[in-house]
């Protein structure tokens, strides 16, 4: 097997535990090269039979085995539905995935490998998307079209008895835990913006409880449809890289795909089309709208959890200052707006909210202790 030398010892070590897994395939690989090393290790592998694939080395401790073969079962569902997205290409002992280096004292590696998909990225964090407004717009469209029809699938869809996925909700988001970590704790936080991320967890977290989780609003999402996980080719569009796929508004997704072009002068246009193209395929009123703001903030937050769990490596140091700004701008937006909202109503719950009026003072988050 053609085998490039690794450029670092994480990526010698991935590398070392995506051979020993390729034996549990029948795919004949002939090589093998890094994509990326993130959350997970991710590889290209190339077949005699000219066939790519790729092969995922996940990070230890983030799903258990059972959450990933719920990731597997969705995934098989969404196709099943016509969704264009990743085909698990099961091991020769028709497991999912397969459990490299455990013992008794080591848990191992999950590594599972799907088809490659050919297409381009809708663009990136650190880039951009690119064409002027007529093709931000065309993009944006297929992208809210895609989304849509994502959240029928999952409205619909009854998953088996033991379906195991993480909860992007108000415990999820803004609880004492996070799934992304404890982001008011960022040590690059000032005084004030730490004070602001305060207030933000608690009134993210009250609104959340306020629009309730009926399956018009919450249900299975991806949870991370940034451009770089649509891969375009000319109208037609994969969604990859279920990883962060969980059960959460569909919103927060919503969200996720217009956040980091908050800043950019292309924002309003991206956000139209998404919504145009959305409600081709599923309702999306203006007064659930009205929440999108408090979904930004929520999503910001999460960011800053990713750094702050990852302080002092080269990734967090050089997006925790961009990040920081960001966020602080998002809420403040937020936060503004949630106070208007209070003076013009003083009670305007979103659509799909559980209760006709303000919650009682049991079902009120408490300012827990931090």
């Amino acid at each position: 097997m053609n085998d490039a030398m690794p450029s670092s010892p994480d990526e010698h070590a991935f590398r070392q535990i995506a051979l020993q897994a390729l034996i549990h395939w029948n795919l004949r690989p002939t090589g093998i090269s890094l994509i990326k090393v993130r959350e997970n290790a991710v590889f290209r592998v190339d077949c005699a039979d000219g066939r790519k694939a790729v092969l995922r080395v996940h990070r230890q401790g983030y799903h258990s085995d059972d959450a990933l073969r719920s990731e597997s079962e969705w995934l098989a569902a969404l196709e099943r539905d016509g969704l264009q997205v990743p085909r698990v290409i099961p091991s020769r002992h028709g497991r999912p995935f397969e459990l490299i280096g455990a013992t008794s004292s080591a848990i191992g590696h999950q590594v599972d490998i799907i088809e490659w998909i050919d297409g381009r990225q809708l663009g990136s964090v650190e880039a951009g998307v690119s064409g002027g407004d007529a093709e931000i717009a065309r993009k944006y469209r297929i992208v809210g079209e895609t989304m849509a029809r994502m959240h029928n699938q999952s409205s619909r869809w009854q998953p088996a008895k033991g379906f195991v996925r993480h909860s992007w909700c108000e415990e999820g988001l803004a609880g004492l835990r996070p799934l992304w970590g404890r982001f008011w704790e960022l040590d690059a936080l000032l005084p004030s913006q730490r004070s602001l991320l305060g207030s933000a967890r608690m009134a993210i977290r009250e609104d959340l409880l306020a629009i309730g989780k009926s399956a018009q609003v919450y249900g299975l999402i991806h949870a991370d449809l940034v451009p770089e996980n649509f891969l375009v080719d000319g109208d037609d569009v994969r969604v990859i890289d279920f990883d962060d796929a969980g059960f959460g508004w569909h919103l927060f997704d919503v969200a996720t795909s217009l956040y980091f072009l908050k800043l950019e002068p292309y924002f309003d246009v991206a956000q139209a089309a998404l919504i145009e193209g959305y409600r081709r395929h599923r309702d999306l009123g203006d007064q659930a709208l009205a929440s999108l703001p408090m979904f930004l903030a929520a999503r910001s937050t999460t960011y800053l959890g990713w750094v702050h769990e990852r302080k002092g490596t080269a990734t967090a140091i050089e997006l925790t200052p961009m990040l920081i700004e960001l966020a602080c701008s998002v809420v403040e937006d937020y936060l503004a707006q949630r106070a208007r909202r209070r003076v013009e109503a003083p009670w305007t719950p979103a659509s799909g909210a559980a209760s006709n009026g303000p919650p009682s003072s049991a079902q009120r988050p408490s300012l827990e202790s931090t």
